[in-house]
């Protein structure tokens, strides 16, 4: 359903991979709602990915970027502005990697160069783009920057990692840097808590399809999906949320505040009859089985 409401704005949007990228399904629904954006992924990422085909069915201009450089936001940011025509209105920052996930390095035993990629891509990047725009005042007045995130920066989640320690650090720089933008130029900056999503990112996390079950099961709701995420951040890139800043907002069917569900209840109970490995005697430090 178009119902104008980015009518006139601009916007750039990080992380479009492929049409299972929440970041992808955002540009669409902007463009549906009358916004002109340009696109913006690693070099390496535009080649393998689909964000060039997005471009062309959008009409949007692709430029390469590597997030965690400030050169290339710098450039990305003025060519932007060139681009649209002037100042931008929203941000999205869909961006998130740890190759301590992909080289299954377990929590308690991580690579700490690995560990400092992790936080620079996925959290410190969001600080770097905010600065950069900041520095070029490149957001109009009442403009929306989002971050994508999830429930992990707050509880603990098999599998997940030293992603939860950067989605940590990413809703503090929310928060932080949402008050000085706020004060200065009345730009709102948020982080959406996402249900766990099918994305090219998502299925890396070790256990996904099992967490997916879990949370749908949990939810009263169900899980929120991609184009419902999309949705979503249309309504905090509209002037209808001019007010809503530094929050961390769940968009999970109310999983966030579940403690235990009567579908996840029954479903659990069906397995009380058989033998769990994990109520075998404590493993050795160096078995790594809780991480």
């Amino acid at each position: 359903m178009m119902n104008n409401l980015l009518k006139g704005k601009k916007g750039i949007i990080f992380g479009a991979l492929n049409p299972d990228s929440i970041a992808w399904k955002v540009a669409v629904r902007a463009h549906e709602e009358g916004a002109t954006v340009t696109l913006s992924n690693t070099p390496v990422a535009i080649r393998m990915g689909e964000t060039n085909q997005l471009g062309e069915q959008i009409n949007a201009e692709v430029i390469g970027a590597d997030a965690t450089n400030v050169e290339d936001l710098e450039n990305l940011i003025k060519k932007s502005m060139e681009a649209l025509g002037g100042k931008i209105d929203f941000i999205l920052h869909s961006i998130g990697m740890s190759p301590n996930v992909r080289k299954g390095r377990h929590y308690s035993d991580l690579d700490y160069n690995y560990l400092d990629k992790t936080l620079d891509v996925s959290a410190v990047s969001f600080h770097k783009v905010l600065q950069v725009a900041r520095k070029l005042d490149a957001i109009n007045e009442w403009g929306s920057v989002i971050a994508l995130s999830y429930v992990a920066a707050q509880r603990s989640f098999f599998g997940y990692n030293d992603m939860a320690d950067a989605k940590a650090l990413l809703e503090s720089i929310a928060r932080s840097f949402g008050y000085i933008y706020g004060r200065e130029r009345n730009v709102r900056v948020n982080t959406i808590s996402q249900s766990p999503t099918i994305t090219t990112a998502g299925n890396g996390v070790k256990g996904f399809d099992r967490l997916l079950d879990f949370s749908e099961r949990m939810s009263p709701l169900g899980n929120a999906t991609g184009d419902e995420c999309a949705d979503y951040c249309i309504t905090l890139f509209s002037d209808l949320t001019k007010k809503v800043t530094m929050q961390n907002l769940f968009h999970d069917g109310g999983f966030s505040n579940m403690g235990m569900s009567l579908r996840a209840l029954e479903q659990y109970e069906k397995g009380l009859d058989k033998h769990c490995a994990c109520d075998d005697e404590k493993p050795s430090a160096d078995e790594h089985r809780y991480d």
